[in-house]
């Protein structure tokens, strides 16, 4: 079959599209990109926002009118907790998070009704899983995003995540370290470390057995050549955990969720920190990883926030100087606590909040990235564009900080040092080095 493979939302659905991409070539199946023929299309849909929600239902109606002959599959957290709403839109399969894992296998018990796949086909087909595979589907990325913790046990009241994922629960560290093993020798310079709550990997295993202890085997057990954490709740790390960055090839950027800097709000979201306690944290970090990029979620507009407060959030977000925020509007879901709470903010209110947040970050996001100008660091390579005659090159350094110089035609996946020249809108601009 061909297969189309769509996600929206956290870096957890572009780990899991990644997987069942390479579960679906290994089967025996080919992954096409958006411009080709598709038999079967599947999305991982998101529903932390009402406009994610209404995102996914129009990629899917989009899927239906751009491929009128294959079947759609709809899987994630819309899926989960709305699959009445899915399965209205006329979609051939609904699989909630649950049977994610199992989706290929799911999909092949349906395809012979569907007349796309037959048992003749798969036999002549099915090849065995290869590591070349990894690397080699359309939108495959550069950077391997791979899920090793689902669900969380938090109640922060703004979150319908953790009624569409579940409890906690976390990968069997063995399974961790030999995907990542495959992944390097498909080529792999980058993985990504992801999770709902990244930081209690291992709680529900014992702590011995915690997000420290996996990292500091795969640097140890692995030669993947930079290592990665997706997002880590602030009240998970302790000062000891800064010390795995002793290894430079783990990335030095943090993104820690804050989503207020003041107290009072986060006393309403159920967070479980203040700012002093937020502020104590990053000042560890940085104190213990050079050059570290420290990134974060904010929320304008909780119910209850007073003018008063958000003067006090935005005040502190400037003191942190963050290298980047990352700015949601509150959207009231159905199922959570905040949703029925006094006080919601008009969204003209939230609005004006949201443009203010949005010039601080910008601001701060530029202090951050112009003081590297003049450095040398190493970036790897993901994307380029034509520049008239010469070919621009995009990626990312340690730090998670975006850079373009000119190149040759191969760089794609290399590392190479750069020297920073100017600072621009779309990130650091320089010149190669070194290979």
């Amino acid at each position: 079959m061909r297969v189309r493979l769509e996600t929206l939302g956290c870096r957890l659905n572009i780990s899991e599209v990644e997987s069942i991409a390479r579960k679906f070539m290994a089967a025996g199946h080919w992954v096409v990109g958006p411009d080709e023929v598709a038999d079967l299309c599947v999305l991982n849909t998101c529903t932390v926002t009402g406009a994610a929600a209404r995102k996914s239902r129009q990629i899917i109606r989009h899927l239906k009118r751009t491929n009128p002959g294959a079947a759609v599959v709809v899987t994630g957290c819309y899926a989960e907790l709305e699959p009445d709403q899915v399965t209205a839109l006329g979609v051939d399969l609904v699989l909630g998070n649950q049977d994610k894992d199992r989706l290929v296998e799911l999909v092949e018990e349906h395809t012979s009704a569907w007349g796309l796949w037959d048992d003749t086909q798969k036999a002549a087909n099915a090849t065995p899983p290869m590591p070349d595979f990894l690397y080699t589907y359309p939108g495959a990325r550069t950077r391997a995003f791979i899920k090793v913790q689902d669900g969380c046990d938090n109640r922060c009241t703004f979150c319908i995540v953790t009624v569409a994922r579940g409890v906690g629960r976390s990968r069997p560290a063995d399974d961790v370290i030999g995907e990542v093993q495959n992944l390097v020798r498909a080529g792999y310079q980058e993985v990504v470390l992801s999770g709902v709550h990244l930081g209690s990997y291992g709680h529900d295993a014992g702590e011995q057995l915690g997000l420290f202890h996996l990292v500091h085997r795969l640097l140890n057990e692995t030669e993947v050549p930079r290592l990665r954490l997706s997002s880590l709740e602030p009240w998970d790390l302790d000062a000891d955990f800064f010390t795995l960055w002793e290894n430079p090839r783990l990335g030095r950027h943090l993104h820690l969720p804050l989503q207020s800097g003041c107290d009072a709000t986060l006393k309403r979201m159920a967070r479980r920190t203040t700012a002093a306690d937020y502020s104590q944290l990053v000042a560890a970090a940085r104190g213990a990883i050079p050059d570290l990029s420290v990134t974060t979620d904010i929320m304008v507009g909780f119910p209850g926030e007073t003018e008063l407060e958000f003067s006090q959030s935005l005040a502190f977000v400037e003191a942190m100087a963050f290298a980047k925020l990352h700015i949601f509007r509150y959207s009231r879901r159905p199922g959570t606590v905040a949703a029925s709470m006094q006080g919601q903010v008009p969204p003209d209110t939230m609005a004006e909040r949201s443009r203010r947040t949005r010039t601080l970050g910008a601001r701060l996001e530029r202090t951050f990235r112009s003081s590297f100008v003049g450095r040398t660091m190493d970036v790897l390579w993901e994307t380029y564009e034509l520049d008239g005659d010469s070919v621009l090159w995009k990626g990312l350094t340690s730090n998670y900080l975006r850079v373009s110089a000119p190149g040759g035609p191969d760089l794609r996946n290399a590392i190479t040092t750069v020297r920073m020249v100017t600072d621009t809108s779309g990130g650091l601009t320089g010149y190669i080095v070194d290979r």
